[in-house]
C-alpha cells in the first residue's frame, strides 16, 4: 500500500483539520527580514559581547600561556648543552 493512497491526495501542512483555532500568516513577501538589522542588531552584540568576555576569555588566555611555556620549555630541552662539549676537538 502506498503512502499516497493513505493520504488521499492531503499535503503533509494539510492533514488534520483544526477548529476554533485562528491562526494568522505574513507573506514573506511582506516581512522585512533586515528590520533594525542595524539600530538594533548592532548594540545588542556589543553588549552580548561585553557580558560574556570576561567569561569566555580568561580559559583562553590561561590556556595560550600554557601552551607558550609548553613550547618554551621543549625547545629549550632540545639544545644540547655547550658545557657538555667545551673539551672536543
Amino acid at each position: 500500500m502506498r503512502l499516497s493512497s493513505i493520504l488521499n491526495g492531503a499535503h503533509f501542512g494539510n492533514l488534520a483539520k483544526v477548529h476554533g483555532i485562528v491562526t494568522y500568516k505574513l507573506s514573506p513577501f511582506e516581512q522585512r527580514a533586515f528590520a533594525g538589522a542595524i539600530s538594533n542588531g548592532v548594540p545588542n552584540m556589543v553588549r552580548r559581547f561585553r557580558s560574556n568576555i570576561f567569561i569566555v576569555a580568561p580559559p583562553f588566555i590561561v590556556g595560550y600561556l600554557i601552551y607558550d611555556l609548553t613550547e618554551r620549555k621543549h625547545t629549550a630541552l632540545l639544545r644540547k648543552n655547550p658545557a657538555d662539549y667545551e673539551n672536543d676537538q
